[in-house]
This record gives C-alpha cells, sequence and structure tokens, in this order.
C-alpha cells in the first residue's frame, strides 16, 4: 500500500501482513458506511434508535444491558490476554495495550453499574458490533507487534497520546455520569441532556470517545489505527447528527437549536 510521504512522518511503515491490510480495508469501509446509514437515518439498531424510522420485524432481541455487556467483554479480554499472549514488549505496545484494555474495562464497569436501560437491541446487531470491537482490538494489537522490528516513526507521538487517551476518557466517563443521572431508578422516559458540554453539544461523550481514540492512534502511530480512528471519528460524527435528529423529532421545539451534534458552535 502506498502511503503519502507525509505519513511516513507520524506512522511506522505499512507492515507486510495481508490480513492486516485486509482488516485496515474492511473495517474502515464499514465504519464509514455506518456512519453514512446514521446519516441517512439507517441506524443500527440498538438503544433509541432501535424502532426510529425502521419496519418492525420478528427477530430474536437482548436485553440492552445484556447486548452492551456483550460488546466490550470479548474485546476487553483481548487486550488483557495480550500482555501474556506477546510479553516483555517496549513501552509503546505495553502502552497500546494498556489504552485498549482500559477502554473496554471501564465500557464494561458501566454497562454494571452505571447506564441505565429501557429497552432492547437487535442480536444481529449485537453480534455485528461484537465482533467489530473484537476484531479491530485483536488487529491493532498485531499490527503494533509487528512494527517492533522496524524504524519509528520520525515524529513519536506516544506521549501526547497517553495524555490525549486519559482526557478523553475522563470527559466520556463524566458526560455518561450526566446521561445516567438524568433518570431516577424505574424511569423509563428520556430527557434532555443537561450540564457539562450538554449546554453546546449533545453528544459530548461521543466527542471525547473520539479524542480518547486519536490518543489510541497518537500512542499507536501505526497505518491500521489510523484508518480505524478516521473510520470510528466517520461513525460517531453520523452518529452525532443522527442523535440530534432524534431529540429534534422527539422533543420539537423544547429542543434547544443552538445545541450542536459533536462540535460546539460547528456541527
Amino acid at each position: 500500500m502506498v502511503i503519502p510521504s507525509i505519513l511516513l512522518k507520524f506512522m511506522f511503515p505499512s507492515p507486510s501482513s495481508w490480513f492486516v491490510t485486509a482488516m485496515m480495508a474492511v473495517n474502515l469501509l464499514a465504519l464509514m458506511d455506518a456512519g453514512y446509514m446514521e446519516i441517512k437515518g439507517k441506524n443500527m439498531r440498538y438503544s433509541k434508535f432501535l424502532n426510529a424510522g425502521v419496519a418492525k420485524k420478528q427477530e430474536m432481541k437482548l436485553s440492552s444491558r445484556n447486548g452492551m455487556l456483550l460488546f466490550y467483554t470479548p474485546a476487553f479480554l483481548v487486550g488483557l490476554a495480550s500482555f501474556f499472549v506477546f510479553p516483555l514488549q517496549d513501552l509503546r505496545f505495553v502502552s497500546l495495550a494498556s489504552a485498549l484494555t482500559i477502554h473496554f474495562f471501564k465500557r464494561v464497569l458501566e454497562v454494571l453499574f452505571l447506564h441505565k436501560y429501557s429497552g432492547s437491541m437487535a442480536l444481529e446487531s449485537a453480534i455485528i458490533i461484537t465482533m467489530s470491537y473484537t476484531s479491530s482490538t485483536a488487529t491493532m494489537i498485531y499490527a503494533q507487534f509487528l512494527s517492533r522490528d522496524v524504524s519509528e516513526p520520525m515524529v513519536d507521538l506516544k506521549y501526547i497520546g497517553i495524555g490525549l487517551f486519559v482526557i478523553g476518557t475522563i470527559g466520556n466517563f463524566y458526560h455518561h455520569c450526566l446521561l445516567a443521572n438524568l433518570r431516577k431508578k424505574g424511569d423509563k422516559e428520556y430527557k434532555i441532556p443537561r450540564g457539562g458540554l450538554f449546554d453546546l453539544v449533545i453528544c459530548p461523550h461521543y466527542m471525547f470517545e473520539i479524542l480518547a481514540n486519536v490518543g489510541i492512534l497518537s500512542i499507536s502511530q501505526t497505518l491500521y489505527a489510523f484508518a480505524f480512528t478516521l473510520g470510528t471519528i466517520f461513525y460517531l460524527t453520523g452518529r452525532s447528527y443522527g442523535t440530534r435528529k432524534w431529540y429534534l423529532s422527539k422533543f420539537g421545539d423544547k429542543f434547544p437549536k443552538d445545541v450542536k451534534a459533536l462540535i460546539p458552535y460547528v456541527f
């Protein structure tokens, strides 16, 4: 794969692995397609979008809690296992594996102890999302392992990446707490989020998730991490657009029109 010369200053050379190259293309295209579908209103069938703009049909479903637990647990276990499968690696590899493991462990803890649930999700969607998280985590770690014998990028971003990951993770968790506190126990009605950056954008948790992903990219500095992060940004941008559209349709004039989707004052 031809890499633009500017990227060579920031990225490891592309590994000679057909598996990593294929997974890079598959994940990027899948995430970009998912983002486009979100913009078009054809949402991934989980959470509050389960019945938004799609015809009802008979299908197997999971509770939202069990579905989200299924999303994140295998990827967390892959991250944890990488320390035993690839022992005694350098700081960059350990930092990447640690960031991915912490990222999904945080999500598992949020599912178990923080989030509140009001519905179900399609089993088919749960399986697709689980496979995406698990395969992307495994491939990112493997791509990092393959880079161990090649020259480091001219510009070292791993320490900046660690900082961005920490800020993104804390910001994402804080806004998840605000969302969880919107509803009391037993309350299944959706409300317009307030507090934090919710007064500026409807999806600050996605904004900080993107920041955490950029942090992971900066730690890794592999072409696979770049492609996956680019796809994630596209998907979460589409998801944010769809979320704002959903709130507008549900709350109408009660939803503040100056609250953007993802980027304060811009989008």
